[in-house]
């Protein structure tokens, strides 16, 4: 059974070192005791991701079978049902010691369901909705693996971080979600700057699709200014993690400035240059320092 369940861990490891690089580097940041339970909510969710996104071919009905089968044989592993699932043994294993907060999990599987047959949202309150259950869970489901001196306080930021890494992938990657068949801007966004679903297919950065960007950008450094007062509150060796992770995934804003906010022309990555210097610099940094996105 311990060699199932660190099997499991180490199968989660590797699916976040190939799939989540920045996140991946900042998680080496942390205590070795707390990284393979990063790695399994890592893990977790970015399987539950694959069945929707790997499986575009099949009819909808289909995936969302396959989702909810999976989300099944998760439910029946919290009650305690043997699973011969490679990873689940280490994401129920990571829940068990420290009494995570199931709602989160139930709320996560939920937004992986609305990717199968929600291609757009019409307000930006309802792509919080989304994101709520697809971003800001992930930051409560990490909180007590991190620890903080407040939980309650650090509650709200770690949502808000959830938001900002969120919406910092979704403006990166329209042009790969529009291939998928969806558009994660909010319409009343694109009603605002003139910029139509078309526009976007179209994949030509034009002045309106450039100022709709600049706009997103804006928006998405709201919610990092939101979740910045939570790092410090976090336990002294987890603040180095969250401080890279945070500047990391800030610093894709500044790359997608530095293209004119072109994000058809290539994907915005922080050079491994910068990367690096982040990391060091979030080591040498004295825990309790206000963080910032780094300029």
């Amino acid at each position: 059974m311990e060699t199932d369940l660190a099997a499991a861990y180490e199968r989660c490891r590797e699916i976040h070192r190939a799939h989540g690089r920045t996140y991946y580097l900042a998680t080496r940041l942390l205590p070795a005791w707390k990284r393979r339970h990063v790695h399994a909510l890592y893990g977790f969710t970015r399987y539950a991701d694959e069945i929707v996104d790997r499986t575009e071919s099949r009819p909808a009905a289909e995936r969302a079978a396959l989702l909810t089968e999976w989300g099944d044989r998760f439910m029946a592993g919290l009650r305690g049902e043997p699973t011969d699932d490679p990873l689940l043994p280490a994401v129920l294993h990571t829940i068990a010691v420290f009494d995570l907060d199931l709602t989160d999990f139930e709320k996560f599987l939920r937004s992986m369901a609305m990717d199968i047959t929600v291609a757009g949202y019409p307000t930006y309150d309802d792509l919080l909705d989304y994101m709520e259950g697809s971003a800001a869970v992930i930051g409560t489901m990490m909180l007590p693996i991190l620890e903080s001196s407040d939980l309650a306080a650090a509650r709200e930021p770690a949502r808000q971080l959830g938001f900002a890494f969120q919406l910092t992938n979704f403006i990166r990657d329209i042009a790969e979600d529009v291939d998928r068949g969806r558009i994660y801007l909010p319409q009343e966004h694109l009603d605002e700057f003139g910029v139509t679903a078309d526009d976007l297919r179209r994949g030509v950065a034009t002045p309106p699709i450039k100022n709709l960007i600049k706009a997103e950008v804006a928006r998405a450094r709201e919610h990092y200014v939101l979740a910045a007062p939570g790092i410090p509150l976090l336990e002294p060796t987890s603040q180095a993690c969250m401080r890279t992770a945070f500047q990391l995934y800030g610093g894709i804003l500044d790359e997608i400035e530095a293209l004119d906010h072109d994000v058809f022309r290539q994907r915005a990555t922080v050079p491994n240059h910068r990367r690096a210097a982040v990391a060091v610099r979030s080591l040498l940094t004295r825990p309790g320092t206000p963080v910032q996105l780094a300029a």
